[in-house]
């Protein structure tokens, strides 16, 4: 690599990074747990023959119980995946596909992320019978169509803790609870949640829940899936092989990654009451910062029952990809997606039952644990300017 090349590789991109629920900056302090299971503590955590197996199978195990005391589990029900995609869908099809002779129905919400809606869908197109149920403008679940849907033949129900697009926080104990009484199995997509806000899988009477260790600052290619174990969960495996994890997800570990993702969860469980004061403050400050210099915004989704960091926002009049394009130096996304080269407001904004030019003009800004007063001053000035750009250029066109 020359020396242009490689400083390029090195150089952190210019700007204000405002979208820590697509991924979160790798805390340092989960580098430097990391570092030495590349080089020195190198060994297959599933070697039994040797120091250097039962070394990495020592550390394996650590990481497993720090994260299952983050969510009060323990440490035997956490599998380790690839990520909340892949658990997501070894709990909603292993879950289905065990018990498709007596449960050949699935529930889930139209809100719910891409990875649980197509796996729902793998399983109509095998001959399971399926419901995907509507939200309430707010975003969270209308309990009552819960309860109508589940029946004696529901195998699993499938509800997101955090919603990855307007951070509403579903009530899960109340989920739980209809789940439990049809004999149901309730799976919590806990990706944008775990780390974030309390859980406790017991508590709450979750039988599945996934979670992804990039979502609060651990490394990605890493994730989990808790299976609770009494009474026990019975799941039809996606991958052949060695066995490992139970016999749930053969193959072999990444040591590092694990380590790491348990790092993150011990510092999540440390200190995230006091995160979530202090990110909650600086989600406040931006959204005060914009409505004081911008008429016309709105926010999507639930006031009150959303994730401290989560900002969603219709800016009436403006349309997302070109506020995102006049925004060169802000990290922030939108629920559009580009299919077959046609940009589709967002499909989570579509189940609020929001018109499709409210949807074309939101934004999300997710606030994170890295960010400061400084930069979120500046993104309302960066913000707000654009905005008023755009609005006045809009006006000159319409004369």
């Amino acid at each position: 690599m020359d020396k242009d090349t490689s400083q390029k590789a090195n150089r952190r991109p210019p700007g204000i990074y405002l979208d820590n629920q697509a991924t979160t900056p790798t805390d340092p302090r989960v580098v430097e747990a990391m570092l030495p299971f590349f080089t020195e503590r190198f060994g297959n955590p599933h070697s039994s023959a040797h120091a250097f197996g039962w070394d990495a199978e020592e550390a394996v195990e650590q990481a497993r119980g720090q994260l299952a005391s983050l969510i009060g589990a323990e440490p035997r029900e956490v599998i380790f995946t690839s990520g909340a995609t892949e658990s997501n869908n070894l709990a909603i099809k292993g879950a289905a596909r065990f018990h498709r002779q007596r449960r050949p129905h699935v529930v889930t919400l139209a809100s719910e992320h891409k990875c649980v809606l197509e796996s729902v869908r793998a399983l109509e197109r095998e001959g399971h019978r399926v419901d995907i149920l509507p939200v309430l403008p707010d975003g969270l679940v209308d309990l009552d169509v819960l309860a109508d849907a589940v029946t004696e033949e529901t195998a699993v129900v499938s509800v997101m803790a955090v919603n990855n697009e307007i951070g509403v926080i579903q009530p899960l104990a109340e989920i739980a609870a209809i789940c439990r009484e049809k004999g149901a199995y309730f799976h919590c997509d806990a990706a944008q949640a775990v780390g974030k806000i309390a859980l406790d899988v017991v508590a709450l009477g979750i039988d599945l829940m996934s979670i992804s260790g990039h979502k609060f600052y651990g490394p990605k290619g890493i994730g989990a899936l808790y299976v609770r174990r009494r009474p026990r969960v019975r799941l039809e495996p996606l991958i052949d092989g060695g066995g490992q994890e139970r016999g749930l997800r053969s193959g072999t570990l990444a040591t590092p990654l694990c380590v790491g993702f348990g790092r993150a969860a011990e510092i999540a469980g440390a200190e995230m009451a006091g995160e979530t004061a202090r990110i909650s403050a600086l989600k406040t400050r931006l959204l005060e910062g914009i409505t004081g210099r911008l008429s016309g915004v709105a926010l999507n989704g639930h006031a009150e029952r959303r994730v401290a960091g989560n900002l969603n926002l219709a800016f009436e009049g403006i349309d997302a990809e070109a506020l995102m394009r006049a925004l060169p130096r802000l990290a922030v996304s939108s629920g559009s997606a580009c299919t077959s080269a046609a940009v589709e407001p967002s499909y989570v904004l579509q189940a609020l039952g929001l018109p499709d030019e409210r949807a074309r003009g939101s934004i999300r800004l997710a606030v994170g644990r890295f960010n400061t007063e400084a930069e979120i001053d500046q993104a309302v000035e960066e913000l707000a300017a654009a905005v008023a750009k755009l609005r006045a250029e809009g006006s000159a066109a319409a004369e």
